[in-house]
């Protein structure tokens, strides 16, 4: 039987947020006030639409682009985590779900070699146009009320989970290993045998303390990470039993 791991991508696999983090590409490494606060809740692939735009228009090509990207640190213990989950395939599935980009993801991961690792990326799509600035589209339409308009986590997950089962695949637990507000609506979703690691000290702990602080508890269970050594030391522990 085999596990399915999770991953969201930013201050989670790296210890950023990849969209900023594209900043330090700008002139004098800031944007304008007013492209700063256009930004409307919910609608964050639309603001980073503008934020390229404004690269392209300050002529910052893909190349620098990837160069500064490349950078970007990944968290305590990442490489050691996704060294180990790459050795041992054949018990873990691995995807990726994420409110970044597929460029952006694709360049991290190529550049560390650690590609081969996530069975799946599910982000917003992103491509270069002939004019050489980088665009980005929502990742799909949902009707969930408490998901940013371009991404329900919780529906990418089910209709992962519904996929493999049409093949045959099914898991013996589902480990969850986020740290935003956007991940609450798929740990949610989590059954009692599961698992949700929310990185320490970040949204996704705070909300799901709340809860059961409210006495509505998620049904999973919860297992706090603020190095990935820490997730590390709990799938050993999963692949002993």
């Amino acid at each position: 039987m085999k596990f399915l791991l999770v991953f969201d991508f930013d201050h989670t696999i790296v210890d950023e947020n990849s969209d900023t983090w594209i900043v330090k590409c700008a002139p004098e490494k800031k944007l304008p006030n007013g492209l700063r606060n256009s930004y409307r809740p919910g609608h964050w692939t639309e603001y980073m639409g503008r934020v390229f735009v404004y690269l392209g228009d300050n002529g910052v090509k893909e190349d620098e682009m990837k160069r500064t990207m490349t950078t970007i640190p990944f968290t305590a213990g990442m490489v050691d985590l996704l060294g180990f989950i790459g050795e041992n395939k054949e018990l873990f599935d691995c995807i990726i779900a994420s409110d970044s980009n597929t460029v952006f993801i694709d360049w991290i991961l190529k550049a560390a070699d650690f590609h081969k690792v996530f069975d799946e990326v599910f982000t917003n799509p992103a491509a270069f146009s002939s004019t050489g600035y980088l665009t980005v589209q929502n990742f799909h339409a949902h009707h969930c009320a408490k998901c940013p308009k371009n991404l329900c986590k919780r529906k990418v997950l089910k209709e992962f989970l519904d996929k493999q089962l049409e093949r045959g695949v099914s898991y013996t637990q589902i480990v969850y290993i986020g740290d935003g507000g956007n991940d609450l609506c798929p740990v949610m979703f989590l059954k009692k045998d599961d698992i949700a690691m929310p990185r320490q000290g970040y949204t996704l702990e705070k909300k799901i303390s709340q809860l059961a602080q409210d006495l509505s508890p998620v049904e999973c269970s919860v297992l706090v990470w603020s190095s990935a050594v820490d997730i590390m030391s709990y799938l050993k522990l999963l692949i002993k039993k």
